[in-house]
């Protein structure tokens, strides 16, 4: 899903969804008949291209991908940093934070003016990334702590403003796709691990809280005597 989210389709990137029964094979399924419903439509949509891939469909998606992750024209930015911030402005602190969370991983996002490390896309990959290790139930509550504090947090309004707003099925599909598979995820890992889902208001409570704590200032230069 990265992949897709990450830049405009390609008829080789087409030809794998045909072969794949893209979103049919996915590892995950729902239970919610929305978002089963979300599915069917979304492999339909698929089924309805030729496989040889049109130019004038290639040149509808291309479009739509624009104004979704390019030019804000749906006004629905792919970020974490505009769906937190007070003034819906890109490249914030939660940038910086999953940035530091990566670094501990010795990841970096080496496009970062691009897709910036809270973009869709990055936070994506990290959970794959995490999914992909040798080990993978030893990073569970890991990729639960993303989900709940990072990922989780904004991808709800992005995928649902994104539906109402893009032109084409696939993107709104892609997005509300995304979104309950996530959903779906953390909701098995709080079964697997035995630990409830953190409550996204509080958290969000929590990181205002955080965003507001003054920093100590222990000297200003001319602001007080010095000798």
């Amino acid at each position: 899903m990265a992949s897709l989210h990450a830049g405009e389709l390609g008829e080789a990137q087409v030809s794998k969804l045909h072969a794949q029964k893209f979103p049919l094979s996915l590892a995950l399924t729902f239970e919610q008949k929305e978002a089963r419903s979300v599915v069917t439509m979304l492999y339909e949509e698929i089924c309805r291209w030729p496989r040889d891939f049109r130019a004038d469909i290639a040149a509808e998606l291309a479009a739509d991908y624009a104004a979704i992750y390019l030019n804000n024209y749906c006004n629905a930015s792919p970020q974490e940093s505009y769906w937190l911030d007070d003034d819906h402005l890109a490249w914030q602190e939660p940038m910086f934070q999953v940035r530091e969370i990566y670094a501990k991983h010795e990841l970096e996002v080496t496009n970062w003016r691009i897709q910036a490390d809270d973009h869709i896309v990055p936070e994506l990959q990290f959970l794959a990334y995490l999914l992909g290790l040798p080990n993978p139930s030893e990073h569970l509550g890991e990729v639960a702590k993303f989900l709940d504090e990072h990922l989780l947090l904004w991808l709800g309004d992005f995928s649902h403003r994104v539906a109402r707003r893009c032109e084409t099925p696939f993107y709104a599909g892609l997005a509300l796709l995304t979104n309950n598979y996530c959903e779906t995820l953390r909701d098995l890992l709080a079964l697997i691990l035995d630990q409830p889902r953190l409550d996204r208001d509080a958290v969000l409570q929590r990181l205002k809280r955080e965003k507001a704590e003054p920093v100590p200032v222990k000297f200003i230069p001319g602001g007080e005597v010095s000798w």
